[in-house]
């Protein structure tokens, strides 16, 4: 089952209501996956910052673990993201893989990740999703049929820089690629399928390719069923596997794409009326990117 709404801004006049028509897509998409939601925001960053959206299941002190390394702290409950100097980046990652109860949910220059148990609506207040601003975002309501409903099982799931990915389907072949990449240096932290697709991606990002031939290399490498919403620092991917039996819908304007499970969650977008309707095409590639 399972919901996912993605929305890639070009224009950047709609920059500030981003969190607002996020928060409506998703919430319209409850009855998909009511057990957790997650979602995905590329806001504003700095050239010489990185963003670490934490988690962490007990009280802690992430204000006092930002100072220790010059950085800043932004609370949002359980999360938090701090930012530190890029030339503090990698000290401070290897300070919070010390710390087990701490959970890296997110890294990157411009991405903050937020993810939890209950109605997308609820997840939504609690990290206060409608105020939020950016160039894009990507969420997902979950309903869990293969695993257990926690936190660390709700999407999006990020696996590599301003990298995340939602997933609706099924993969056959994740525990043999999850064993390929493990060898490959990439960590998991759980059994999901959509993890080991994002750590795919991930991997082919780092071997040099773009994010549109490494999806074009999942057709071949992951079997199963499935639509893949992507989104890297600048740019907003979807892919359907060669079957495309789960649904999905599309809209284009001169301002905005945007990706849905169902078209209902799109017909509250500004300008929608007029705007390019389809259901993508198995097997293609779709991507688009701003400039930097």
């Amino acid at each position: 089952m399972c919901g996912i709404a993605g929305l890639f801004l070009k224009s950047s006049a709609l920059e500030p209501q981003l969190g607002v028509l996020m928060s409506t897509m998703l919430n319209v998409l409850t009855e998909r996956g009511p057990d957790s939601a997650g979602f995905a925001i590329y806001g504003a960053g700095k050239p010489d910052q990185v963003k670490f959206t934490l988690r962490s299941s007990k009280a802690f002190d992430f204000l006092a673990l930002a100072e220790t390394f010059g950085g800043s702290a932004a609370l949002y409950g359980d999360h938090s993201v701090v930012s530190v100097a890029e030339s503090r980046a990698a000290s401070f990652k290897a300070k919070l893989e010390a710390l087990p109860e701490i959970v890296i949910v997110s890294v990157g220059k411009r991405i903050e990740m937020f993810k939890g148990i209950g109605l997308p609506d609820d997840v939504g207040r609690r990290f206060g999703l409608s105020g939020m601003a950016g160039t894009h975002a990507i969420g997902h309501t979950r309903m869990a049929t293969e695993s257990a409903v926690t936190v660390d099982g709700a999407h999006p799931f990020s696996t590599g820089a301003d990298q995340c990915l939602v997933h609706n389907g099924s993969l056959s072949n994740h525990n043999d690629v999850r064993r390929t990449l493990i060898r490959e240096g990439i960590k998991f932290a759980t059994q999901n399928d959509t993890e080991v697709a994002a750590g795919y991606l991930s991997h082919k990002l780092r071997e040099g390719a773009k994010l549109d031939e490494a999806l074009k290399a999942a057709l071949k490498d992951l079997d199963g069923f499935y639509n893949f919403v992507v989104g890297t620092e600048n740019g907003f991917g979807v892919l359907r596997d060669p079957v495309s039996c789960k649904p999905a819908v599309m809209a284009e304007t001169n301002d905005y794409v945007a990706f849905a499970s169902e078209y209902r969650a799109l017909a509250e977008l500004p300008g929608i009326e007029a705007a390019h309707l389809f259901e993508p095409e198995p097997s293609r590639v779709y991507f688009w990117e701003r400039a930097e």
